[in-house]
């Protein structure tokens, strides 16, 4: 074996990881198909100076890659057009309550497997549901109808204010033995609460 390969391999996983670096740090589900593809490229273009189909102009060809992309994700920033024709949008699924059968055609997704997605979310009725989109990146997306949200502290806390206004502030019941009125400030028990 000779050392060339063996600094061609280390060079490989050198620039590799920097060109991955520089594309970013999103997970597959996460990606765009353009990101998908760029990755995929990136990877059997990165492997080519090893199998001698040379080193500089492979690397050259992993930058432009690289390149384009960042170019396609600028563009999509700035245009909502080029996003939505590279990216694309959201699309509705249940709208409340009701499953959209129509969009659910367009993406090929069976009621299984929207309410298997449901359950992962930990939502066991459609009709608990006030919408729910199924994102570009194939994610689940939705919002349940308000009376069936789980209360946040901030809503606890409002129902405790309400609570505490109605019932008036009046002064603590305290039960007639020694300990408990030692406890509330009276050191001198009446002598028939000893008996």
């Amino acid at each position: 074996m000779s050392w060339t390969l063996i600094w061609q391999t280390v060079g490989v996983i050198v620039f590799g990881t920097l060109l991955l670096r520089i594309a970013g740090r999103k997970s597959i589900s996460q990606m765009t198909m353009a990101q998908v593809i760029v990755m995929i490229g990136l990877g059997t273009l990165i492997i080519q100076p090893i199998t001698g189909s040379g080193y500089w102009p492979t690397f050259l060809l992993a930058a432009v890659l690289v390149i384009v992309m960042i170019l396609m994700e600028y563009l999509e920033i700035k245009s909502n057009r080029f996003e939505n024709f590279i990216t694309g949008k959201a699309v509705t699924v249940i709208e409340n309550g009701q499953v959209l059968e129509g969009n659910m055609r367009k993406l090929r997704l069976t009621a299984d497997k929207l309410e298997m997605r449901l359950r992962q979310a930990g939502i066991s009725r459609i009709s608990d549901v006030e919408w729910a989109t199924i994102e570009v990146s194939g994610n689940l997306g939705y919002q349940l109808k308000l009376e069936k949200q789980p209360a946040t502290k901030e809503d606890i806390q409002k129902l405790i204010d309400i609570l505490e206004k109605r019932i008036p502030n009046t002064e603590p019941l305290v039960p007639n033995n020694i300990f408990s009125e030692i406890k509330h400030g009276h050191q001198n028990p009446h002598p028939s609460n000893l008996q």
